[in-house]
């Protein structure tokens, strides 16, 4: 088929990407791409906090699906044929340099989003890709012409339209019409749930210290699998941070279902364990006898937290180490190594919205990311059951699966 009706649902990253790469692969097919809103790329615009972290500097495939708890098997040799050095690329050749943080993460050298709104919206427009905001798909029927396949579409307005290919990419909140429109062609749908968030927890030990951030910490929920690391950030309604959010896509799953009611527990000094802590504790104040716990902290925490994990163990900031008895050294290693804090809700972190669930993995061909069930009709981005830690990944993803959409519908 050399000029192909092509229909895209969903002005998202993934959406934008795939209709440029097909509309640039064919410059004969008609490509529509149809967004609900009057706010397309609304995600790019806010990610990063308002920079747009385009991807992450990990550039060896096999390394780059360890940061997806559900798409990692699929997304191996997809990122073979499009990985986060050809997304450095193709953003260079059309003007926009990208720059690499300390911690891995990508952003445009200007940090903001708009220089990535703005490149892709021009990409679309030099391609050809028609681009409709306020009009969604609310209905799809797959049907067969000339032996090809095809579809009849309604939209919200009611107007009614014909296409060759269509490309699902409308995100996988529970509200997404792509997931109502998927299960109607037959695709089963693995019920979405949010993936990074944030914990609420009330405990004294964190009241009026909200803004301090510890650089390496370990998370985990004890008497399960679940468990990481990283930088911690303490809040008005308990922690966030890098280790949080990673916790939480690690855990989807297992934490919707106990109603985000459980316990964590936090490492506040890896590598020590509490018998290697102790050891050093014990060595500190034979070492530093003198010396007043609240004025030398020996582990680099911030100097007001530090304080409050004395206090809970009762000892002073005027506390010698000469003077710690034995039982509060081991008590202090006990809060050091492996405070527990009872979680008891959640809040979405302002800078992403990311669920897990939505299309099953094996029901698609990941090389061009066609349905295996209903051909002529694919799917790209959040719509389906895959998500990232946060860093950048989950918009490598949309990159990269709409990237293959693009070049198979193009044919």
């Amino acid at each position: 088929m050399s000029n192909p009706r092509v229909v895209i649902v969903g002005g998202g990253a993934a959406g934008f990407f795939a209709a440029i790469t097909c509309a640039e692969t064919n410059p004969a097919a008609q490509v529509t791409l149809y967004e609900a809103t009057n706010h397309p790329l609304a995600k790019v615009r806010i990610s990063g906090g308002g920079r747009c972290n385009v991807t992450h500097a990990c550039f060896e495939p096999r390394e780059l699906v360890k940061r997806y708890p559900r798409g990692h098997r699929e997304l191996l040799g997809a990122f073979h044929r499009w990985s986060p050095r050809d997304t450095i690329e193709w953003f260079a050749v059309r003007g926009v340099e990208l720059k690499i943080e300390s911690d891995g993460r990508m952003f445009p050298v200007t940090d903001d989003a708009v220089t990535i709104i703005e490149c892709l919206q021009q990409a679309a427009e030099n391609a050809g890709v028609e681009i409709k905001t306020n009009l969604g798909v609310r209905n799809v029927e797959a049907m067969t012409a000339s032996g090809e396949p095809a579809f009849w579409l309604t939209l919200t307005d009611d107007s009614e339209l014909r296409c060759d290919r269509l490309l699902i990419a409308t995100g996988g909140n529970r509200s997404s019409v792509g997931l109502v429109i998927a299960e109607k062609l037959g695709h089963v749908i693995e019920p979405p749930v949010p993936s990074l968030f944030t914990f609420h927890i009330d405990d004294k030990r964190l009241e009026k210290l909200s803004g301090i951030s510890m650089e390496h910490v370990t998370v985990g929920v004890p008497d399960t699998k679940l468990a990481t690391d990283g930088p911690l950030l303490i809040t008005h309604w308990g922690l966030s941070g890098p280790a949080v959010l990673k916790l939480s896509a690690w855990g989807a799953r297992e934490l919707a279902a106990c109603d985000y009611q459980f316990t964590l527990r936090v490492n506040f000094t890896p590598p020590y364990t509490r018998e290697t802590m102790l050891r050093e504790l014990t060595a500190l104040r034979t070492q530093h006898p003198r010396k007043q716990l609240g004025s030398w902290n020996p582990f680099n925490l911030p100097s007001r937290f530090w304080e409050r994990l004395l206090a809970t163990t009762g000892i002073t900031a005027t506390t010698q180490w000469a003077g710690v008895a034995k039982t509060a050294l081991g008590q202090l290693a006990d809060v050091l190594t492996g405070s527990d804090f009872v979680v008891v809700g959640k809040s979405m972190n302002k800078e992403e919205f990311v669920t897990c669930g939505g299309v099953r993995l094996r029901e698609i061909d990941f090389k061009t990311m066609e349905s295996r069930l209903c051909p002529g009709l694919h799917f790209a981005g959040e719509v389906l059951d895959i998500d990232g830690i946060t860093g950048g990944f989950n918009f490598q993803a949309a990159w990269t699966t709409g990237r293959l959409a693009g070049l198979a519908m193009a044919g």
